[in-house]
């Protein structure tokens, strides 16, 4: 999706700003995945960085999110450190003691101090972190700008490829950089949170601005994102603002705000877009988008509620195009809705309009279906609000995955 103003980069990621470096390593936690199992990950900026982040409402939330939350109230930050095959989640005192050790370990190895770094942990829930790994494996982290897709590799736990983006930006006076990595394929269902994504850009921006227009850029991107209905205790997601671009900082009312708002929110778009895509098990995006509803909380709530349905999830893996599921989780989702004034279609095909089903053939309602992306959209007819909201559909190969997760 190109938007004036806005350019892709080919193989952009979380280096792409200005001012930042990365570094992977393999530290031998991770027990899974193609080799090399990278899954000790470093990303620093040259200087101090406004910094924002939103992070899981699950009340069962990682020593590491602790951590982040409390460093977030400083309000600057050089980088972040992450491993990934152990969330250290639900591992009491000491896994608080073990997060704030990363991050001493990790700043030591960047010539930084610990209060300079935030941290993030991915994988199995209720296990110690192996901190004798962690620490041989510190070492091995050499920062250079090209390691973007060596950071995104190593914060992999279940995905079968790396999420990274990043997209230029004409501004007022020169251009600025917003890049980014996430991950996540499995325990995905973000609640004012994402899975783990690490944001970066080279612009100035005020801090307190930064964070209002971080959550809403989650609101509508990775807060609409629907893999398996379980939100993780370890979501975290940061934006690293270095002001390496020049200029004074982007607030409310300055001529750029406007543009890096819809970058940030393209870019994060996207990022759901590729999670969505490489879920656990999944042959098929699925995109649901509701329009005409009476406010955005309505059309949020059904979008998300149907993405997020067993049913149509195993309806679009079967290519059976039976949308009384889709009806009933539109029904469920609490919007307000008039079945007589409400059509679904699937992509371009109506296959229910205004309270009935439409005339066409359920034949090539499901050849429609058959596609690695499928688009659902539902007119509610009642006002102007809409959402859209991303998923994936659900095979045996999800059962399969999180079967054999520990054991």
């Amino acid at each position: 999706m190109e938007q004036p103003d806005l350019t892709w980069i080919e193989g952009g990621g979380v280096t792409s700003a200005r001012g930042f470096s990365a570094a992977a390593a393999v530290a031998g936690i991770k027990t899974y995945g193609p080799e090399p199992r990278y899954d000790l990950a470093l990303l620093v900026a040259d200087r101090a960085c406004a910094v924002a982040g939103v992070f899981t409402q699950n009340r069962v939330c990682g020593a590491p999110v602790t951590v982040c939350r409390e460093r977030l109230a400083l309000g600057t930050s050089r980088g972040v450190i992450v491993n990934s095959g152990c969330s250290n989640v639900a591992t009491g005192e000491q896994g608080i003691r073990d997060a704030v050790t990363m991050t001493q370990l990790a700043a030591k190895q960047a010539g930084l101090t610990a209060a300079e770094l935030m941290v993030a942990s991915t994988g199995v829930i209720g296990r110690l972190l192996p901190m004798e790994k962690l620490e041989a494996g510190m070492p091995k982290l050499a920062l250079d700008a090209r390691n973007g897709e060596l950071f995104a590799r190593a914060i992999m736990t279940t995905d079968t490829v790396h999420k990274s983006r990043a997209l230029r930006v004409s501004a007022s006076s020169g251009s600025f950089t917003i890049g980014g990595s996430a991950k996540g394929a499995g325990m995905v269902h973000p609640n004012m949170a994402t899975v783990l994504c690490f944001l970066t850009t080279d612009a100035a921006v005020d801090v307190a601005w930064l964070q209002t227009t971080l959550r809403a850029a989650a609101d509508v991107s990775l807060n609409m994102l629907d893999v398996d209905m379980d939100t993780s205790t370890s979501d975290t997601m940061l934006i690293f603002a270095s002001g390496a671009a020049g200029g004074e900082p982007i607030r409310a009312g300055h001529p750029d705000a406007s543009r890096f708002e819809l970058a940030l929110r393209t870019l994060c778009i996207e990022l759901a877009r590729d999670l969505a895509r490489d879920g656990e098990g999944a042959r098929t995006l699925i995109e649901v988008e509701v329009e005409g509803a009476v406010s955005d909380q309505d059309a949020r709530d059904a979008a998300r509620t149907i993405v997020s349905s067993p049913l149509v999830k195993t309806m679009v893996t079967g290519r059976d195009p039976n949308l009384g599921r889709v009806l009933a989780a539109l029904g469920r989702s609490g919007a307000q809705i008039d079945p007589v004034k409400t059509s679904v279609y699937i992509e371009s095909l109506c296959a229910f309009e205004n309270g009935a089903p439409s005339s066409v053939d359920y034949k090539d309602l499901s050849a429609a279906m058959n596609k690695p992306e499928v688009r659902i959209r539902v007119t509610l007819g009642l006002g102007s609000a809409s959402a859209r909201a991303f998923g994936c559909d659900l095979t045996e190969e999800y059962v399969r995955i999180n079967a054999d997760y520990t054991t």
